[in-house]
């Protein structure tokens, strides 16, 4: 981890960006000191062995100046970054929910807890999960098995372990993908979804796991339609985003999902501009060139005072965890895997 100081004077960049490949290009080392975005996220292109992987993430902070969050998708199943032979494979997590049987919610936790342990060991102090859609027979299959089960209640109590293995490890969790991305029967990578269910119907399923878990410190946003609340995606929605705040009660910072995601459509800078005057608090653009990078940081700007709270209060809540024993850990959850 960074150790050095933490400046307040002014307000972070209103991104979270990623590197282009294993190190920094001096290139990428001034940009990030000018863009000086809130936080930065990890694929597999900047992914190779523990100590590379290490230098990549003081590099990043190093050019910030300051203990900068990194995030990385680490679900398990197919969403998994970090994979064997030096990080543990993971099942899909709705095959795990499934295996543990009525010990899921204690083995969700175990998973996670080991899964920070890990993502620690290499710098890396956030994880993009609970995913807390609620799944259904229709949802996409690049959606279905991420998921946590097929109700409201079940994807509520696996979203509170999976956050609590990841907090008491020492990585902040990011509540996905808000409000609910479960209806979906498209894959939003490659178009936008639309989702035509009755809003009483939303708000007492899919909604209500993020209302539940509403003091998670950070979220992401979904990218589809709500017809029947607004037609725009709910990424670039200030009603949306109402929503989000004021009948969901959530005031974590808000990260778009992937602004550059073929859902949606038009200029990455007009994009990041209008997902900030939603109200989305901090802009996600992932995979792209640098020239692309400094279009979003651009349009972007700074957190306003609103965001900058909130990131500060997400920041905050970061702790260095307890020292556990990872094998009896392990081997407690491979116990609940086989009953």
């Amino acid at each position: 981890m960074y150790s050095g100081d933490n400046p307040m004077s002014i307000h972070f960049g209103a991104t979270i960006l990623d590197p282009l490949g294993l190190r920094l290009s001096v290139e990428e080392k001034r940009f990030f000191a000018q863009a000086n975005p809130f936080g930065f996220i990890l694929f597999a292109r900047n992914l190779d062995t523990p100590d590379q992987i290490r230098a990549l993430c003081a590099d990043l902070r190093n050019a910030v100046g300051r203990d900068a969050p990194i995030t990385i998708d680490q679900e398990g199943g197919r969403v998994q970054r970090l994979r064997a032979p030096n990080w543990t494979e993971w099942l899909p997590p709705l095959d795990h929910v499934r295996a543990a049987g009525e010990n899921a919610a204690e083995a969700m936790y175990l998973r996670y807890r080991l899964i920070a342990h890990e993502l620690r060991d290499l710098g890396i102090d956030s994880n993009c999960a609970p995913l807390v859609d609620v799944a259904g027979p229709e949802t996409h299959p690049f959606l279905q098995n991420r998921c946590y089960g097929m109700d409201a209640d079940t994807v509520t109590r696996m979203g509170r372990a999976v956050a609590d293995g990841l907090l008491d490890g020492g990585v902040l969790p990011v509540l996905k993908h808000i409000p609910g991305h479960g209806r979906a029967v498209a894959d939003s990578h490659l178009e936008l979804p639309r989702v035509d269910a009755d809003p009483a119907d939303l708000a007492t399923r899919d909604f209500a796991p993020f209302k539940a878990l509403n003091d998670l410190p950070m979220g992401m946003t979904a990218h589809l339609v709500y017809s029947q609340i607004d037609p725009q995606p709910a990424t670039t929605s200030p009603v949306m985003m109402r929503l989000i705040r004021d009948e969901i009660g959530f005031d974590g910072l808000i990260m778009t999902d992937d602004i550059s995601m073929k859902a949606l459509s038009g200029s990455l800078g007009d994009l990041s501009a209008s997902s900030r005057a939603a109200g989305c608090d901090v802009v996600l653009h992932c995979n792209g060139t640098l020239s692309e990078k400094q279009q979003v940081a651009e349009a972007a700007g700074l957190l306003d005072e609103d965001g900058q709270r909130r990131a500060d209060a997400a920041l905050a809540v970061r702790k260095s965890p307890e020292n556990v024993d990872i094998p009896a850990l392990q081997a407690k959850l491979n116990a609940l895997i086989k009953t």
